[in-house]
């Protein structure tokens, strides 16, 4: 739980406690609560320690691999568009054997390209440096679908680059089309719900519409104030655009293909258990008030664009 103002971070009992003992304490505090887990490759799950991992998931699976490139800092000024051809193969290296583990596992594979970016004005070649972007994400997905591996990609606007080049939902969609053209169709898009909201992204907007295209492909639940992100409980904040976009979710059948709720949490202070605990039971009873509201009431009422309307039927399902 560290911060740029305190580095050792809030709790330094934690501080080299293996990835295969924070899995036994999640485990045993969350149960059956939390289906499977997701893990950053190689940072936390990689082949000396899988065994292992396993071991202590007592039964649990591993959902999916998500890179670590923002973890490591030779990559400090880019890993796949980084202009350096030596650490951009490291990290492309590093890439595809996360996807060749996620092919071994069934899993999905997550690529958040936090480190892709620039922090100043002058600093970086745009062009050149997003097609070594976008020529690394298809050497990444060609090695997912040559593995079976879906490959979710997550944006964010800013950290730890301060202008990461994937930052919205627009550029996102960019990517995924980008290599559509080259035949590539294996690629959807993680919703981290703070990256939206920090962005001013409309949470239900945005999984309709990719609903619609078939890109929805998971989800990191989560809630912020909107200007950093804050990675808080679910529902803390933000409460009104988590009910509407658990009803998006719904209307999109989300989870009939397999699709999962992850819960992407940063509990600087809070016991981090609990926090997960707490968001999940959130999210159950926002979804509950989701399961009465869509209803041809409301469709009627959107159909009209009537917000008056919608909100009797939204504060009446919350017990109103």
């Amino acid at each position: 739980m560290a911060t740029r103002f305190n580095p050792g971070g809030y709790k330094p009992e934690l501080s080299g406690v293996s990835t295969v003992a924070k899995v036994r304490t999640a485990v045993a505090g969350l149960g059956e609560l939390i289906d499977d887990y997701e893990f950053h490759y190689p940072q936390e799950l990689n082949r000396d320690n899988l065994d292992a991992v396993r071991e202590a998931l007592d039964g649990h699976g591993i959902y999916a691999v998500a890179t670590g490139t923002h973890l490591n800092p030779a990559f400090g000024k880019g890993a796949l568009s980084s202009p350096d051809d030596a650490a951009r193969a490291a990290a492309l290296a590093e890439a595809l054997a996360a996807a060749d583990l996620a092919g071994e596992l069934g899993a999905a594979m997550i690529l958040w390209p936090g480190v892709e970016g620039y922090n100043y004005p002058f600093q970086t070649p745009y062009a050149e440096s997003w097609a070594r972007f976008i020529d690394g994400v298809a050497e990444i997905a060609s090695r997912c679908a040559e593995r079976g591996v879906t490959l979710l990609l997550e944006h964010k606007n800013s950290e730890p680059a301060m202008k990461i080049f994937m930052r919205n939902i627009g550029m996102t969609l960019h990517v995924i089309h980008s290599l559509k053209q080259r035949g590539i169709v294996n690629v959807k898009v993680n919703m981290d719900w703070q990256h939206l909201i920090m962005n001013g992204e409309n949470l239900a907007e945005y999984a309709a519409l990719l609903a619609a295209e078939g890109l929805l492909g998971h989800q990191h639940a989560n809630s912020g104030w909107g200007t950093f992100d804050d990675d808080n409980m679910v529902g803390a904040t933000a409460f009104m655009e988590t009910l509407e976009l658990a009803v998006e979710l719904r209307r999109a059948d989300y989870g009939a293909q397999g699709e999962r709720l992850g819960f992407d949490l940063y509990p600087y202070t809070e016991d981090a258990v609990q926090a997960v605990k707490r968001s999940v039971l959130q999210w159950r009873f926002i979804d509950r008030i989701a399961a009465k509201l869509d209803s041809d009431q409301l469709r009627a009422a959107q159909h009209d664009k009537d917000a008056v309307r919608a909100y009797e039927l939204v504060y009446a399902a919350l017990g109103a």
